[in-house]
């Protein structure tokens, strides 16, 4: 049968090094693509793009560092248009001007295809 551990129980138990959180960040990979997505999009009104690391002194539950975000502005507005954020092995798409939540896509760059559909998509994606 299995075991449950319960949250308050991670820091303490012996069941702690058996739970790996699964977790997305940013890779080089998706900043490359992030810069090659930029660049073919200016041409359909993408802006610019700003990685930001989370608050330095957050801490999440089971201690680790809270992983970056990516916000990304088009020509018709000021403020940051999307926001995309790793959630688990998804990235979750928000419409930050509306605060509304659009999609959870399983690739990075599926996201960036939902604002702005300006590189090809290939076949398959590594985490």
């Amino acid at each position: 049968m299995a075991q449950v551990a319960h949250l308050h129980d991670l820091s303490h138990g012996r069941n702690a090094s058996n739970i790996v959180p699964l977790r997305q960040g940013l890779l080089p990979r998706h900043r490359e693509y992030l810069l090659r997505w930029l660049e073919a999009g200016q041409r359909m009104g993408v802006f610019d793009a700003e990685i930001t690391p989370a608050a330095h002194d957050a801490v999440n539950v089971d201690g680790t560092a809270p992983v970056d975000h990516v916000l990304v502005w088009v020509r018709e507005n000021p403020d940051p248009a999307y926001m995309l954020r790793p959630q688990g092995m998804r990235w979750v798409l928000i419409d930050q001007i509306r605060d509304h939540e659009l999609g959870s896509y399983a690739s990075f760059e599926l996201a960036l295809h939902v604002i702005r559909p300006v590189l090809p998509l290939a076949e398959t994606y590594a985490a």
